[in-house]
């Protein structure tokens, strides 16, 4: 299966690869902008948005490469947030020749274990869907993950994309399986910026900071006024961030 996506823009190409509480409606406040300069893709990781998950086991990084040689991209800078900073870590260090440049927003990465703030979260949001109550295991995530500075445009926006995902999760079952290979930061070999969020739960502050020693070269920069998903609490900040990194 090709993931669902969409390609615009012209100029060197860039990747997108949405947080876990989103899809790829994540990138539209910058979406304008970056498609102004470069040749853009953004897509839905199995299991959100318009991506259905299958009735088998399966690896995101793969679900990646294999959309950026069904369009004919051999080499391409990639943007992550969250979840999907670490599928853009796994596809960074497992095949360094294919990945130009590389941006990890507030990413994920197992090398640092969760710490009980991020563990309490987990457990409420388990219990608010084990009760059937979507509508308060949305609220959770969009209350959690969205620093102060997100305008009401934002967290609607959010609230969409999770109640989306919950739909698609929870219909199929227990029988898709997202698998992982363990990671090697130090294996990546493109330029990488590391961004993290002051507001953001300390387990991602940390697991920034960590991939910054481990990533040889990687600059890691902490937004004080950031929660955990910056780019949707000043979306013109991040374009100017984003772009600075992958055209300079």
């Amino acid at each position: 299966m090709i993931l669902a996506h969409d390609d615009a823009g012209d100029g060197p190409p860039l990747v997108l690869i949405h947080a876990g509480v989103c899809d790829r409606r994540m990138w539209e406040p910058q979406w304008r902008a970056l498609t102004g300069q470069l040749r853009t893709i953004r897509c839905d990781l199995r299991g959100f948005g318009e991506s259905p998950l299958p009735a088998e086991s399966f690896n995101n990084a793969d679900d990646v490469l294999r959309l950026l040689d069904m369009l004919g991209i051999d080499r391409a800078s990639v943007v992550g947030a969250s979840f999907g900073g670490r599928v853009a870590l796994e596809l960074a260090a497992t095949w360094p020749q294919r990945v130009e440049r590389l941006i990890l927003l507030c990413g994920g990465w197992e090398g640092v274990d969760p710490d009980p703030e991020l563990r309490s979260f987990a457990e409420e949001e388990d219990r608010l869907l084990d009760q059937g109550d979507v509508d308060g295991a949305v609220e959770l995530n969009v209350q959690t993950w969205l620093g102060p500075d997100a305008s009401d445009a934002s967290r609607s926006l959010v609230r969409r994309m999770q109640r989306r995902a919950f739909e698609v999760q929870l219909e199929a079952g227990d029988d898709a399986v997202a698998e992982h290979r363990d990671v090697d930061p130090g294996a990546v070999e493109a330029p990488t910026l590391v961004v993290s969020g002051a507001k953001d739960f300390a387990h991602f502050r940390q697991v920034a900071a960590t991939l910054a020693d481990r990533i040889r070269g990687a600059e890691h920069r902490e937004l004080d006024w950031a929660g955990h998903l910056p780019s949707l609490e000043r979306p013109d900040l991040v374009i100017d961030l984003l772009l600075d990194h992958l055209c300079n």
